[in-house]
């Protein structure tokens, strides 16, 4: 298995990928968004292939700050083979050498495979908080 930095010539193979392996959709899921995180920093999509087939995705975010684990998918017939561990260590690489501390990542309360992932590799679920969204898009602030 070789796990590599996204390309821009990735972004229709990610799509597809991700209808058919990963947990849900995001509302970042178009040709738009992924072209743009590319452009942005490719090295943050990291990519596990097989024979030159795409196995498994993580989306390794940095913010200057702290480490963001996004879209950790493993296609169906390649999980629990150590796809997922291999590319979640390859995004802790990334982040420590980028100077990170912390790593957090987003993940669905209903996915307990990932869940159970998330704690073999050394991740706690964080008591006290919730996470607050906002669509962009909508009306400005409201003033009450």
């Amino acid at each position: 298995m070789v796990i590599r930095s996204g390309r821009p010539g990735d972004v229709d193979e990610l799509l597809a990928f991700w209808r058919h392996a990963a947990d849900g959709t995001s509302v970042s899921d178009d040709p738009i968004g992924v072209g743009r995180l590319l452009a942005h920093d490719p090295e943050a999509v990291l990519v596990a292939e097989l024979d030159e087939v795409m196995v498994g995705t993580v989306v390794a975010g940095w913010d200057g700050w702290r480490g963001h684990i996004y879209r950790l998918a493993v296609a169906p017939d390649h999980r629990r083979t150590g796809v997922a561990r291999a590319l979640l260590a390859a995004a802790h690489e990334r982040f420590v050498a980028l100077g990170a501390v912390l790593a957090d990542a987003m993940v669905e309360d209903d996915n307990l495979d990932a869940h159970a992932t998330y704690e073999k590799t050394g991740y706690r679920k964080q008591e006290g908080r919730t996470r607050w969204l906002r669509d962009l898009h909508t009306s400005t602030d409201r003033r009450d």
